[in-house]
């Protein structure tokens, strides 16, 4: 029920204006957004990178309404990718195809898209496209398989609770795809998405092991002690080393966890988002875990 709520306030834009504004909220942000800025990133990355902790920047907004707002963002983007070499950090960049404009128009939405894969090509840069809401869902999914003849590095998100994400796996029959499996963070019908908690963790699990035996550098979204406990064991049972995945979690998250698996030699890398579009990003985040709106609570009551 709490999950539900929060994923509905993510969408009250009353409700976005009131928290958006207040000074209350500002502790909290810090914790899970670097920053509003290209430069406050880039800050936050130089800091975790000294733990041994690799980044991949995310530009915070989500569904645009016009192709003008598709070209900025596009133009952001490439910015952030130019910044990443520029300053050798060697961190990734993720990108929504809702920001390029993909419900707008899918066409537009592809020519950005290579633009930005374009622009990281150049420069060595890895990019990583985010999987949203069923709405556009599969249409990102057919924008990436498009690109992936011409960059065959870029990584997309599979969300485990989505009942169609086995079969989309299984039908890249050419080139495999490099992805991040989650478990998904978008309030979706049934008919589309598994629902139980226990469900959708026991998909994860076995999407992990499905990653692991035939994908190439998997990655593993999770905050989950018992999810991230399963892709250990699989992978030693495969005879898989722990530099040839990795583990992303999200800025700000069990921060504790992160330096464990980093010192345990595992490769982590943390989805850090940055820019003033903040709001529906924190509410997904605490929908995702409980704990998250404790911490949003406690920084209200200390004010």
């Amino acid at each position: 029920m709490i999950k539900r709520l929060l994923l509905v306030a993510s969408t009250d834009k009353r409700l976005e204006k009131l928290v958006s504004t207040s000074r209350l909220t500002r502790g909290l942000v810090g914790r899970f957004v670097a920053g509003t800025t290209l430069a406050d990133a880039v800050a936050v990355t130089r800091e975790l990178q000294a733990q041994n902790i690799d980044v991949s920047l995310d530009l915070l907004g989500e569904t645009v309404d016009d192709l003008a707002e598709s070209a900025i963002a596009t133009k952001a983007y490439i910015e952030a990718v130019r910044a990443i070499a520029e300053n050798r950090l060697g961190a990734t960049v993720s990108v929504k195809l809702s920001q390029l404009g993909i419900a707008v128009d899918p066409t537009v939405c592809a020519g950005h898209l290579d633009d930005l894969l374009q622009a990281a090509a150049e420069v060595e840069v890895g990019v990583e496209i985010d999987m949203e809401h069923s709405s556009v869902g599969p249409a990102e999914l057919e924008a990436f398989r498009a690109a992936l003849g011409e960059h065959p590095g870029t990584r997309v998100a599979m969300q485990a609770a989505m009942r169609r994400t086995p079969s989309d796996l299984e039908s890249f029959t050419g080139v495999k795809p490099r992805i991040r499996l989650v478990k998904g963070a978008f309030l979706e019908p049934i008919e589309k998405a598994l629902q139980e908690r226990h469900e959708i963790t026991a998909q994860y699990r076995y999407l992990s092991d499905y990653a692991l035996a035939n994908l190439p550098d998997p990655a593993f979204g999770t905050h989950d002690d018992a999810c991230i406990d399963h892709v250990k064991a699989s992978a030693e049972r495969l005879g898989i080393g722990r530099r040839d995945f990795e583990f992303q979690m999200l800025h700000g998250v069990r921060r504790d966890v992160q330096r464990r698996l980093a010192d345990e030699g595992y490769r982590i890398r943390i989805y850090l988002p940055y820019g003033t579009q903040w709001y529906p990003y924190l509410m997904r985040r605490m929908a995702e875990r409980p704990a998250n709106l404790l911490l949003f609570l406690r920084s209200l009551i200390s004010g």
